[in-house]
């Protein structure tokens, strides 16, 4: 492998072209963009997707605890008042929580999150616990899968109303609200990542944490594939009901 640092624009080429694996193209996904998901389905992505939704303000607390940079924090927390919002005005979370209902789930069964299966629970918490240990360069960069999300939100918009009409429609402004938010995000990510990232070794390392990222999206469709595609839930084989944990903060 070549030792010579890439160019800024090589540089960025290289981080987009890591869409190819983005969780926009797993089969769970591919059958919700193309209408053939059941209602479980869609209500078991809502339910678990809403676990990776809470976590996204802790990972970003996490980045400007490590950030000693006054100038990235002031900008960074723009994050974190998008999905928690402000007194009477309502974040991302508060959108989620109405896709939710849109799709025909309780709120505080959401809530509850005892629909959260464990392979979702341990993805989402590998990625907060990367983002308290990493530096925060790295922990910020991880965040660049914004690169791909404007199109899979748009996808969404796209093609959920025509595919499942059953969904009430006004479950889908948290979508609207990530296309301007994602884009906006990725502009202050990249200039961070390309930055920081000036050697060969550095800019691989931080090609190896997009995919690590990307491994994180992968893996929460893999188990709800299990659960919700296959029929094979944790512990499917010995009884019918939900007894994995339920976020004991271990």
């Amino acid at each position: 492998m070549s030792t010579t640092a890439m160019t800024p624009q090589e540089f960025e080429q290289a981080l987009r072209d890591k869409g190819a694996y983005y969780h926009i193209h797993h089969p769970y996904h591919v059958a919700m963009h193309n209408g053939q998901a059941s209602k479980e389905q869609i209500q078991g992505w809502v339910a678990n997707r809403f676990y990776y939704q809470i976590n996204i303000p802790m990972k970003d607390a996490a980045i400007m605890a490590n950030c000693p940079v006054r100038d990235i924090r002031r900008e960074w927390i723009q994050r974190m008042l998008d999905h928690d919002g402000l007194q009477g005005e309502e974040g991302g979370i508060e959108a989620w929580l109405r896709l939710a209902e849109a799709v025909g789930l309780e709120r505080q069964q959401v809530l509850s999150e005892e629909l959260v299966l464990p392979g979702v629970r341990f993805a989402v918490d590998a990625y907060v616990n990367f983002a308290r240990r990493a530096s925060w360069q790295e922990a910020a960069s991880s965040s660049l899968t914004e690169l791909f999300a404007p199109h899979i939100h748009q996808s969404r918009l796209d093609a959920w109303p025509q595919h499942y009409p059953w969904i009430d429609g006004r479950g889908y402004e948290y979508f609207r609200k990530r296309l301007s938010e994602a884009r906006r995000d990725v502009e202050h990510g990249l200039r961070i990542t390309l930055a920081h990232y000036s050697t060969r070794e550095q800019q691989q390392r931080m090609l190896d944490i997009l995919q690590f990222k990307l491994d994180i999206l992968w893996s929460m469709l893999d188990a709800m594939s299990m659960a919700y595609e296959l029929n094979r839930p944790p512990y499917h084989s010995v009884t019918h009901e939900r007894v994995w944990h339920q976020g004991l903060g271990l």
